[in-house]
């Protein structure tokens, strides 16, 4: 970083994002994007979207049965928990409804890779989860949050990710971010 120039004013109601080039100014404030971290709902069907492929109909139930429980989790008061713990129960739905796709297409070669495609697309999985999952290390991850370094105090990984063996005996280890107990193994 240097010879570059940082110049900051306060006078001016235009603002820079950090990622943009100095030239670069907008007369929004910045908002966060929505990203693979955040479990999106499935998109909705109407008549001009086009037909899921053959075999989504086997499917479905299950499906619609992790839809109806994201629903409930969404619903329900975070009365006496802190801020984070209010989306842990859709963080595990989640995982859950991605694992279940997951194991549909690469451990027991149920469903179609058309198929599969239409459920990533269509928001049922998380496609960038699931690669993660494919990955030496990664098969248990509950979520890509623990695995981003900038989302850690630190800068390190989870504390999920540590191995039990590694963790003192008789020590309770959850996740800030989803709840998880170890995910590592």
């Amino acid at each position: 970083m240097a010879g570059r120039a940082f110049r900051v004013s306060f006078s001016s109601s235009r603002s820079r994002t950090p990622s943009s080039p100095p030239h670069a100014t907008t007369d929004q404030p910045h908002k966060p994007a929505l990203t693979a971290t955040h479990p999106a709902m499935p998109k909705i069907r109407t008549s001009r979207t086009k037909a899921p492929p053959e075999g989504f109909a086997e499917v479905e139930p299950q499906l619609l049965e992790f839809e109806r429980k994201m629903r409930e989790a969404e619903d329900d008061k975070a009365e006496g928990k802190r801020k984070a713990e209010a989306g842990w129960p859709i963080f595990r739905l989640h995982h859950q409804r991605s694992r279940y796709v997951f194991e549909l297409y690469y451990k027991r070669r149920a469903i179609s890779k058309l198929l599969y495609d239409y459920l990533v697309k269509q928001g049922y999985a998380d496609a960038n989860l699931i690669a993660k999952w494919r990955k030496n290390g990664y098969e248990n991850l509950c979520c890509l949050r623990c695995v981003q370094p900038a989302d850690t105090n630190h800068g390190r990984m989870c504390i999920c990710r540590v191995p039990k063996s590694e963790m003192a005996e008789n020590k309770v280890v959850e996740c800030y971010h989803c709840g998880c107990r170890g995910c590592c193994g």
